[in-house]
């Protein structure tokens, strides 16, 4: 039997025919064209000599589609790993955004706490001179009519002494 080899790059899927090339020729190329039954009933060789139901054109496309979708499907991946990183970097600076936000509340509720205590200390500190004012004011008076005691009574020793 002879054997012969098809090459699918030389089928003419428009008229159904193919080249036909026998190993002892020494030359590559068409020696006949004939219809191919094969064809005609959309089966195909690929390169591997595997019998194909897809026209070759569509395997290839099918095939390049297939590589496509893998490469999208990585960068896909990529982005994802990507986006995800973002996430977590997003979400650990809004928690420390959320730790120096309440660092700023708790020092701001210091510095009121601290505001009303000084108020406080102030009107302690206005009371306990208004109190002082007041002793003070009793002191004097004491002193005055201890003074006019003591003038008086001066006063009776130097006419107790000049009487005698």
């Amino acid at each position: 039997m002879m054997e012969m080899i098809m090459r699918y790059d030389e089928i003419d899927t428009q008229t159904a025919q193919c080249s036909v090339w026998f190993p002892w020729q020494q030359q590559e190329g068409p020696v006949a064209m004939a219809k191919d039954p094969l064809a005609e009933a959309g089966c195909y060789f690929d390169e591997l000599n595997k019998l194909q139901v897809l026209e070759p054109d569509v395997s290839q496309k099918t095939s390049e589609l297939k590589e496509e979708c893998k490469e999208f499907v990585d960068k896909i991946g990529q982005f994802q790993k990507i986006v995800g990183g973002l996430i977590e970097l997003v979400d650990e600076l809004a928690k420390e955004a959320e730790t120096e936000k309440m660092k700023a509340i708790g020092a701001r509720n210091l510095l009121k706490s601290v505001a009303k205590q000084r108020e406080a200390q102030q009107q302690q500190l206005q009371a306990l001179i208004a109190e002082k004012k007041m002793q003070l004011e009793r002191y004097r008076i004491e002193y005055e009519a201890l003074s006019r005691v003591e003038s008086e009574q001066n006063e009776f020793i130097n006419q107790f002494i000049l009487q005698k």
